[in-house]
């Protein structure tokens, strides 16, 4: 037996209403609400944050590799995979890599995990935009999502493969060069009337290729940037007697190359032994794949369910700050030097504490470093430390400050200092907070961000997030 291990989902916590865009802008903003990553976020960092969460479920299985979608990737001509390497801390023998460059890239690294031998975590993210009042701003959205791939000799598979099939054809819907900060989409008519062919067929294939029925099917899950063909794409492929699922567009948008996951982890959070799930994806062709949940389902359960999440997004998000982060209004800055560039050789020497967060622990007295030490702050003893992960680990505010003179792309910065469960003490910023809101004793957890781009390099680190029921 095939199929998902384990699974992980990431949204943002910012959301924007298409009512705000209309009151900014007398037009454009649609109905419901859309995911928004933060200025401190792309898609690496969602999909380091979808990857920690499906590793949190997955007992003691150690991926064998490590692949990265995205249609919206932070680096080219460097793979941006390696970056989840470091932060989830598996042996340098790991093989990371990237496929991107379009939403259907994530199909090809799923179906190459589940077709494989080995254990896989395969990660995908999107960081979607749009010109203003244009329709992607508003119905789009940014997420990320992992699954962790494998068989049942390397751990309980919650929801196994029966098998799938693709149909593809080369016709021109959605395109975008390098350069541009936007996508161009071809007449939404011509678009319906290349992908329902192709959806009909790939549907009646993957029912061959698995031995089932329609009948069968509990349920179905539609996706695709083509919205007029995911709307008829059920009623052509002879799906419309199955139940849908929500596919959370009007509460996330829809969110690119890891949105069917994304419903499909909606899906497994509720589902019972012995289900069903077709999957079908719109994108360049069509990409169908069916899926049973296990009786392992009973007991598996999600790091942060994304129903959970959903709930605790924060929808009061202001257009012009959204514009800000997206790079469409250029601010006057704080008048502060502009942040020099990292330096690759510091970096590279300390991956364990930039990437993975791990600190050091002295084995006589027990006092946590961060960043790690060789000198104990307790009894001075020297290199008698062990390695010791922080990432999981949640804190409480110690002390802090609201600073409105830093540089910051959304002043103000707020400094926190830290105490973690268990020992040790940090200082950093604090994200997805309102200032009016920090205190000290409030919980928080941490987040891998991008503190800043300089020079064609983006500064990853930590920054602390409160901690949200």
């Amino acid at each position: 037996m095939r199929g998902i291990i384990s699974y992980g989902a990431y949204v943002p916590h910012h959301r924007l209403r298409g009512a705000t865009i209309n009151a900014a802008m007398g037009a454009g903003g649609g109905r419901g609400t859309r995911s928004v990553a933060s200025y401190d976020e792309d898609a690496t960092s969602m999909a380091v944050e979808a990857a920690r969460r499906a590793m949190r479920t997955a007992g003691d299985v150690v991926p064998a590799a490590i692949t990265f979608s995205s249609a919206t990737p932070p680096y080219l001509d460097k793979t941006n995979a390696t970056v989840l390497h470091a932060v989830l801390d598996v042996p340098k023998t790991v093989f990371a890599g990237d496929v991107v460059g379009a939403p259907r890239s994530v199909n090809a690294a799923l179906r190459a995990a589940l077709e494989g031998s080995r254990p896989t975590l395969v990660a995908a993210s999107d960081l979607r935009t749009g010109r203003p009042t244009s329709g992607d701003e508003a119905n789009l959205g940014d997420a990320g999502m992992a699954w962790l791939i494998g068989s049942d000799d390397d751990g309980p598979v919650v929801a196994e493969w029966l098998g799938g099939a693709s149909t593809t054809a080369e016709f021109l819907d959605r395109w975008r060069i390098p350069g541009w900060d936007h996508s161009r989409v071809w007449e939404e008519r011509f678009g319906e009337h290349a992908y329902l062919p192709l959806v009909t067929e790939a549907v009646e294939a993957a029912l061959d290729d698995t031995g089932l029925s329609v009948d069968d099917i509990d349920v179905a899950i539609v996706t695709g940037l083509h919205a007029r063909a995911v709307r008829g794409a059920a009623r052509a492929a002879g799906l419309g007697g199955t139940r849908i699922a929500d596919d959370l567009s009007q509460v996330i948008g829809n969110t690119g190359t890891p949105h069917a996951g994304l419903v499909l982890t909606s899906v497994l959070d509720e589902a019972a032994p012995g289900t069903t799930i077709m999957v079908v994806h719109l994108a360049d062709g069509c990409d169908v794949g069916v899926y049973r949940t296990t009786d392992a389902i009973t007991d598996f359960r999600a790091a942060d369910p994304v129903a959970d999440q959903i709930a605790a997004g924060d929808d009061g998000l202001d257009y012009t700050t959204f514009l800000t982060w997206r790079g469409f209004l250029d601010r006057e800055p704080p008048r502060r030097p502009d942040p020099a560039s990292p330096a690759a050789p510091p970096s590279f020497r300390s991956e364990d504490w930039k990437y993975a967060f791990v600190g050091s622990r002295d084995r006589s007295s027990g006092a946590v470093h961060l960043p790690p030490q060789r000198v104990s702050v307790k009894g001075a003893t020297v290199d008698d430390m062990e390695r010791v992960p922080m990432a999981d680990k949640q804190a409480t505010v110690a002390t802090f400050t609201i600073d409105r003179l830093a540089f910051s792309p959304s002043p103000p910065t707020i400094a926190v200092v830290i105490d973690f469960d268990g020992g040790g003490r940090f200082g950093c910023e604090l994200t997805d907070a309102d200032a009016a809101d920090v205190k000290i004793g409030n919980r928080v957890e941490m987040t891998f961000r991008r503190l800043l781009t300089a020079n064609g390099v983006h500064n990853y680190f930590w920054k602390a997030k409160p901690v949200r029921d």
